[in-house]
């Protein structure tokens, strides 16, 4: 690999992901203030922001994004603290890993439906228990899915939340050796999860503070999660911004712009709040810890915890089955717990379009992945060669397509392919895709990548080889699993984009995510049950690969077949 690219490449990386957020963040401001050239407006003003204020429904749409995202975060990382505090470092831990793993690569629309079709009034869990115990004959008529208070949304994010929160928890307990600190804690009498939270929690906060603001900014501005559980009149924020957009009249475009840069602000003020509310929670538990208290071992406590992280993988996991029960639904009625009877003919009404759709989704989702996992093996590899160090605004800089709303950028980033000249289409998502894709891909491949035994190179090197040779013929080969298990990531990353998709792609674009979104508004649930599973099926296949090709690769040389 020629030294000279390799070192251009960091740049050029940071330049791929960041230049589509600064480029769409300047599209958005634009016409924020007026400056339309295309639509003859060309004069700079605060008409648009005046007519956002008009809008009636504004105080309870920022609401309703703020207290959403607040509370499904807060929720979602107590959960993981208290199982992380009670159970870590025991056989049941090991487990509810293992159970909670899959559910990473779940896209959020799935997670969505699989919790809708358990909830609602006509719902698997009024069905169970109807008529016999609540005395139902037809489906209560009580508002459960699209409450306009959003607890609906709020549950459904905090069960996806929980599963991404405690695998970034454990990434990053393994950087901090936590078992040896709390057998000394627990030797001098502190219980399991009071030593826990002094002596590891700190910690391990300083390494997930970046994804806990991933959650946070995404929970208060996400759309297809939104439609499907999400309030309606008003809607959250993002959502009725992406209303406006859809508007035919281009005038509605200006006060969406000015509702993408209000929604950036409310979510760096909800930022900036949290970031200030950390500082106070220091200082209080500084002085906590400062007063010894060891606590006993509770019980009912662990059992709680327990019971809550499980409950995420166990409600997901049901609504799971709930949508493969309705894909292959004949005669269903209420009250009924089981159809009438099973058939085939819902996959072989929607067989054709499923597969030209799967087959889009998975093209884009492979040139994401590969374009991301290229650029990010050349600046893992130009960090080992050039001796460089990712920072602290290193990281920021990582975090940030992460952590910008995708509403507050995107909007802008199709105007600019619009001004160029890129008709929007499938190059456009890629392009759009990466800008998330890289990130995780990256984030999954680097300690691996970073971790390498140096020894290998150091004979390679002994034996006459380059660092190229050194590269392509030992540390790829070697980290075989965890390039695949990064793909595989970036293939569920990518598959479920939503917003992206429909705004860079101009609707002409369809992938299994838009097109199970766009169901949420019909009630063919037979439909959503087919469209679910493919899409289930498309984002967890490449983590089966990523599993079983190296045990098939590597068959005669055990050691590698882990990575």
């Amino acid at each position: 690999m020629n030294n000279r690219i390799l070192r251009l490449l960091p740049g050029a990386t940071l330049l791929a992901m960041l230049g589509p957020v600064v480029a769409g963040l300047i599209g958005v401001l634009l016409p924020a203030f007026g400056w339309m050239p295309a639509l003859g407006m060309t004069q700079l003003t605060t008409d648009a922001f005046a007519d956002l204020f008009a809008w009636p429904g504004l105080a309870r749409a920022s609401y309703l994004s703020v207290f959403v995202g607040l509370a499904a975060t807060l929720f979602a990382l107590t959960v993981v603290v208290m199982v992380c505090a009670c159970w870590q470092g025991t056989r049941a831990f090991n487990w509810l890993e293992r159970v909670l793993s899959p559910l990473l690569s779940l896209p959020h629309a799935t997670a969505a439906f699989a919790l809708a079709f358990l909830i609602a009034p006509s719902g698997w869990i009024v069905r169970l228990v109807s008529p016999w115990i609540t005395g139902w004959d037809s489906p209560p008529d009580v508002l459960v899915l699209n409450d306009p208070m959003g607890l609906s949304l709020t549950l459904g994010l905090i069960v996806k939340e929980i599963p991404f929160l405690i695998l970034m928890t454990l990434a990053a307990l393994n950087q901090i050796n936590a078992g040896p600190t709390i057998r000394a804690a627990r030797s001098m009498g502190y219980s399991r999860h009071i030593a826990w939270l002094k002596l590891i929690f700190p910690r391990v906060y300083m390494q997930i503070r970046l994804p806990v603001y991933v959650v946070l900014a995404y929970s208060m501005t996400v759309v297809d999660v939104a439609t499907i559980l999400g309030p309606t009149t008003p809607p959250t924020l993002s959502v009725q911004i992406l209303d406006w957009l859809s508007d035919p009249t281009l005038m509605r475009h200006s006060i969406a712009a000015a509702g993408a840069v209000w929604q950036l602000g409310l979510v760096a003020g909800v930022l900036f709040t949290w970031r200030a509310s950390e500082r106070i929670v220091a200082s209080l538990g500084t002085r906590w810890i400062e007063k010894g208290t060891r606590g006993r071992d509770s019980g009912s406590l662990r059992m709680l915890a327990f019971a809550l992280g499980g409950g995420s993988a166990f409600i997901i996991g049901l609504g799971l089955a709930v949508l493969t029960i309705w894909s292959f639904a004949g005669l269903w009625t209420f009250p009924d717990a089981l159809p009438q009877k099973f058939t085939f003919k819902n996959w072989e009404r929607h067989l054709p379009a499923l597969r030209d759709t799967a087959t889009e989704t998975l093209q884009i989702a492979a040139c994401a992945s590969l374009i991301s996992l290229t650029l990010s093996i050349g600046c893992l590899e130009a960090e080992h060669r050039f001796n460089l160090r990712m920072r602290r605004y290193s990281w920021w800089l990582l975090y940030i397509p992460l952590i910008v709303p995708q509403v507050s950028f995107l909007p802008g980033l199709q105007m600019l392919f619009l001004q160029l000249g890129a008709t929007s289409g499938t190059k456009a998502v890629i392009c759009a895709h990466i800008v998330f894709v890289l990130p995780y891909v990256f984030l999954s491949l680097g300690d691996p990548f970073r971790n390498w035994d140096e020894r290998f190179a150091t004979v390679g090197a002994s034996l006459g080889h380059g660092p190229d040779t050194t590269l392509w013929r030992l540390r790829l080969p070697m980290l075989l699993r965890p390039i695949l298990t990064a793909t595989a990531v970036g293939f569920a990353v990518s598959i479920g984009q939503y917003l992206p998709t429909l705004l860079t792609g101009g609707g002409r674009v369809t992938t299994l995510t838009t097109e199970a979104v766009a169901l949420a508004s019909g009630s063919d649930r037979r439909a959503i049950g087919a469209y679910g599973l493919a899409l289930t099926a498309s984002a967890m296949l490449p983590f089966a690969l990523a599993t079983l090709l190296p045990r098939a690769m590597w068959r005669n040389r055990r050691g590698l077949a882990h990575g």
